[in-house]
């Protein structure tokens, strides 16, 4: 099962609402984590073996591509632009639901 890290940019009600579904995720807020800068949220969420949802789909790429580069390892990145919460969960569950924790290591996907 994948693991999820929303950034710090995605409500906090959306983890609240996907582990009610029974998905592994925490938000930044619920770890305060929310004043890192965009390489150390990935560099935790590669300690924490998750993949993150994010909304700063510029930065983010540019982290992937780096990772790919330099050969490092990140367990997924999610991508999005800014959308309602409750759409925002509805494609974040039938994302986890159809995708495993294999098939999205080291690629970034738009949800």
């Amino acid at each position: 099962m994948i693991k999820l890290y929303l950034d710090e940019d995605v409500h906090k009600k959306i983890a609240a609402a996907l582990r009610l579904k029974g998905y592994d995720v925490v938000s930044a807020h619920e770890v305060q984590k929310q004043s890192l800068s965009d390489f150390q949220q990935l560099e935790y969420t590669v300690s924490e073996q998750r993949a993150i949802f994010t909304f700063n789909a510029g930065d983010f790429d540019r982290l992937h591509k780096g990772c790919i580069k330099s050969g490092k390892s990140h367990f997924g990145i999610l991508l999005s632009k800014q959308i309602p919460i409750g759409e925002t969960i509805r494609r974040l569950t039938k994302f986890l639901f159809t995708h495993s924790k294999e098939e999205i290591k080291n690629n970034i996907f738009w949800i």
